[in-house]
């Protein structure tokens, strides 16, 4: 069974197309910066095309995506008909999902109605469904949600201390995401440490635009940092992360903003970019500090030191770490944004080998041999395992 993977992130339209027979990767992409200067890498035989086309949104972004799929100058598919089915990321499914998920319309209004609390990214996951749907009617999709492997946290960590009232009448709680990374990263730790995962403390580090920080301990998430929005959490690339609440009610009253603007505030016009004002992507930020750009060298200490800060309350939640790893765009690619955060944790015996450390995109561990805790960079893989569900619920059918 060839299957077609879909992960869109806020800015983002991540891609694979996988036969499953064997799990080779016939294709794969990454569409970035949708809506500004939008451009498609994508991936085939091993050959990489970087094209630039810039598109408004994601459903354009996928029809551009799809034309390459079918392109005859380096054929993936012949034609659509090959796929047999399609998995999809969905950053929010609230607590209707504790698991993936076979997609029908009940599924559709509950992602739908989650939305409001994922709206960078489960509008945009649907307009993916929607348009599968289109193309290759009656062929089966399978949902599967960032929030589900963090249904195993403790109450008394997901539960916020305001009114219970509001997680009783409106489900307002930690919910966490990312979480079909951290059990990808976890388990695959785990095979490169030859341990089973259960007798390990892993902190995962997944930094992109979007990012997290988890503890999982045994296998299962006992903690994260976002919360019941992706806007919490650490600060990223445009989003706040963890605030003052009365700062957002200080500012909407002194500017009269409503409540849609002060959203779109914390979503799209803060963390990093807020501070530096000079781009949503940290490639670009470094450079700016790079060349003496002084509030972007000030965004990227405020990250540095606020994903450190969450690493080190983990050893709370956890009583201990065994291994940190870097996942995602940044985590996987910016040696300096890796340095900057373990320099931080050097009280708790983390030290950086810097060569080890000029690594991009592979698996490896940076430390030294005696540091105390290991750290590796270990790219994610969201959408092999978006794909193994996939093909066990829909051979279940």
């Amino acid at each position: 069974m060839k299957i077609l993977v879909l992960n869109c992130g806020s800015s983002s339209l991540k891609y694979q197309l996988i036969d499953m027979n064997g799990e080779k990767v016939i294709s794969k992409g990454t569409y970035e910066r949708i809506g500004e200067k939008s451009f498609l890498t994508h991936k085939i035989n091993g050959e990489k095309y970087v094209l630039e086309h810039p598109v408004a949104n994601h459903k354009e972004a996928l029809d551009f995506v799809i034309s390459q799929l079918l392109n005859k100058n380096y054929p993936s598919i012949s034609s659509l008909d090959e796929i047999g089915a399609s998995g999809h990321r969905i950053a929010h499914g609230g607590e209707y999902f504790s698991g993936s998920s076979i997609i029908d319309e009940d599924v559709v209004k509950k992602i739908e109605a989650c939305s409001s609390l994922a709206p960078l990214h489960n509008p945009c996951a649907l307009v993916g469904i929607r348009a599968c749907q289109e193309l290759m009617p009656g062929k089966p999709m399978v949902a599967t949600f960032d929030t589900a492997f963090h249904q195993t946290i403790p109450e008394e960590r997901y539960i916020y201390p305001i009114p219970y009232k509001y997680y009783e009448n409106y489900k307002v709680r930690k919910y966490g995401f990312h979480g079909t990374s951290h059990l990808y990263v976890s388990q695959r730790i785990a095979e490169l440490l030859n341990k089973p995962v259960e007798d390990l403390k892993i902190v995962n580090c997944h930094l992109g635009q979007g990012a997290s920080i988890c503890a999982i301990q045994g296998g299962k998430s006992v903690e994260t940092s976002m919360g019941l929005t992706p806007a919490g959490g650490i600060p990223m690339c445009a989003r706040s992360g963890d605030l003052d609440p009365s700062i957002l009610t200080f500012v909407m009253k002194k500017e009269g903003l409503s409540p849609d603007e002060a959203e779109n505030i914390i979503n799209k016009e803060s963390g990093m970019w807020g501070i530096s004002g000079v781009s949503r992507d940290v490639r670009d930020i470094e450079s700016a500090s790079a060349n003496g750009d002084k509030k972007a060298e000030l965004a990227l200490k405020h990250y540095k030191y606020a994903v450190a800060q969450f690493i080190a309350k983990y050893a709370v939640s956890m009583q201990g770490i065994d291994v940190i790893t870097f996942t995602a765009g940044v985590g996987e690619n910016q040696s300096g944004v890796r340095k900057g955060i373990c320099d931080y944790l050097k009280y708790m015996g983390v030290e950086i080998d810097d060569e080890k450390n000029k690594v991009k995109g592979e698996e490896v561990q940076i430390s030294t041999n005696d540091s105390k805790i290991a750290v590796w960079v270990v790219p994610t893989n969201e959408e092999l395992v978006i794909a193994r569900d996939t093909q066990r619920l829909v051979q279940s059918l």
